[in-house]
C-alpha cells in the first residue's frame, strides 16, 4: 500500500522527487509583428501617444508577455503522461497547491491559482513533477477555469488508464476582481471527479481530507 502526498516547494521542484534535466524549449511560433501592431493600435485608441518614452518599447514587450503566456497553444500536454512506470500501488497519489497562471479568455486578463491533482494508479505511475508541467501546459493558453479542470483529468484518465482520477483547482479571477463586480478575495473552486473518485463517494471524500484535512 503506497500513498503518496507532496507539495511544491517554493522553487516549484516537488518534495520527494529528483528534478530531470529536459532540454530548453524552443521558441514558440508566435507572431509577433502582427501582436505589436496589434498593441499600437490599441494604445492610439484609448487616446495614449504610442511614440512616447515610455510606451514606445511596451508593444514589443507585450509581444513577447504572449508568446509565454499563450505557450501551451503550440505544446501538447500528453507527452509529459507517455513515460509511465509499473508500480504495485493501490492508493490515492496526490500533488497538491500546483500554482499556475493562466489567461480568461473572456476578457483577456490573468487568473491564478493552485491546482491540486490526484489519481488512483491502475498499475502505471508517473513522475510526480509531470502532474506540475501537465499543468502549466494546460494553463498557458486562452481558458476558462472549468475547461481547464476537465482537461487535466481528461489527459489523465486518457493516458494513465487509472481506476480514478480527480482535479481541484482554486483560483483568483483579476477579470472579477479588478472590473465588473470588483470583488477582491473571491475565489473561484471547480473539480472534475473521474471514475472511483466520481463513483464512490468514501474514495471522494478521502482526497477531500488529504486536499483540505490539516487546512480546516
Amino acid at each position: 500500500m503506497l500513498q503518496r502526498n507532496l507539495e511544491t516547494r517554493p522553487d516549484g521542484s516537488l518534495d520527494g522527487e529528483r528534478e530531470e534535466h529536459e532540454a530548453p524549449s524552443q521558441e514558440t511560433p508566435v507572431d509577433k509583428p502582427r501582436i505589436e501592431r496589434a498593441v499600437r493600435e490599441i494604445l492610439i485608441a484609448v487616446g495614449e501617444d504610442p511614440d512616447r518614452e515610455g510606451l514606445r518599447e511596451t508593444p514589443a514587450r507585450v509581444a513577447r508577455m504572449y508568446a509565454e503566456l499563450f505557450g501551451g497553444l503550440h505544446v501538447d500536454p500528453r507527452r509529459h503522461l507517455r513515460k509511465f512506470f509499473s508500480e504495485a500501488c493501490d492508493e490515492v497519489v496526490l500533488v497538491r497547491d500546483i500554482s499556475f497562471n493562466s489567461m480568461c479568455e473572456h476578457h483577456m486578463l490573468p487568473f491564478m491559482g493552485k491546482a491540486h491533482v490526484a489519481y488512483l494508479p491502475d498499475d502505471r505511475v508517473i513522475g510526480l513533477s509531470k502532474l506540475a508541467r501537465v499543468v502549466e501546459e494546460v494553463a498557458r493558453r486562452p481558458q476558462v477555469q472549468e475547461r481547464m479542470t476537465e482537461q487535466i483529468a481528461n489527459l489523465l484518465v486518457e493516458e494513465l488508464h487509472a481506476k480514478g482520477v480527480g482535479v481541484v483547482i482554486e483560483a483568483v479571477h483579476t477579470c472579477m476582481t479588478i472590473r465588473g463586480v470588483r470583488k477582491p478575495g473571491s475565489v473561484c473552486v471547480t473539480s472534475a471527479m473521474k471514475g472511483c473518485f466520481r463513483t464512490k463517494s468514501s474514495t471522494r471524500a478521502e482526497l477531500m481530507t488529504l486536499i483540505y484535512g490539516d487546512r480546516r
